[in-house]
């Protein structure tokens, strides 16, 4: 078959995709552990084929405030990583950094900022790296995008690019604790479909 759409994908195109994930976050949650110096645990992450309405649902609601941090693909993968911190996660961050007990995500200063947009860069990074990697390819990351803001508006620049290609992203559903505090982390992979189909076959799955 010749994927045209995400629609296209099947069961084993996901289990694929699933396995893909479980190793990615597997690295980017080592490299959170060596930013921050903390210990670092992560459960099997859900990996879903979701439309971005029904992902905003997932990811807390479109009123729900949360920081974002967009990297987008070039190279042999086209497309864009959203990486999304909730409250409870950007605290650890600011604190064990600054030391700060508490914060507002739509008053954050210049250094929290670029904290939480380094932090977000790197497990991006990291992510796609095991990725590219496992399937012998390319991919480059571009320079992190960070904005704090509802959801749904956050979501809004994924949608507007990648809505005339397809309504459908990769969601990347992460539990994480740090030194024994439980917090999500959400992170949603928007490739274009021929990039999709060029990865899978990479990885040995006709697509």
């Amino acid at each position: 078959m010749t994927l045209k759409k995400y629609e296209d994908l099947t069961a084993v195109h996901l289990d694929v995709l699933k396995e893909v994930g479980n190793i990615g976050s597997g690295n980017a949650s080592t490299a959170l552990s060596a930013m921050i110096g903390k210990n670092v645990l992560i459960e099997m992450p859900k990996v879903k084929l979701l439309d971005f309405q029904d992902a905003i649902d997932q990811a807390g609601g479109a009123e729900t405030v949360i920081a974002g941090i967009l990297v987008r693909l070039s190279g042999d993968i086209d497309g864009m990583i959203l990486f999304l911190i909730e409250q409870e996660f950007a605290e650890i961050i600011i604190k064990t950094f600054f030391g700060k007990e508490h914060i507002d995500l739509l008053a954050l200063d210049e250094n929290d900022v670029s904290t939480l947009s380094e932090i977000g860069n790197i497990m991006a990074s990291s992510y796609v790296g095991a990725i590219a990697q496992l399937a012998g390819i390319q991919i480059n990351v571009e320079a992190p995008s960070f904005t704090a803001d509802m959801l749904g508006a956050v979501m809004s620049v994924p949608a507007i690019e990648f809505g005339e290609v397809s309504d459908k992203l990769l969601f990347i559903d992460k539990s994480l604790k740090i030194d024994d505090v439980s917090v999500k982390s959400n992170m949603m992979l928007i490739p274009t479909v021929e990039s999709l189909a060029k990865l899978l076959g990479k990885l040995g799955v006709e697509a």
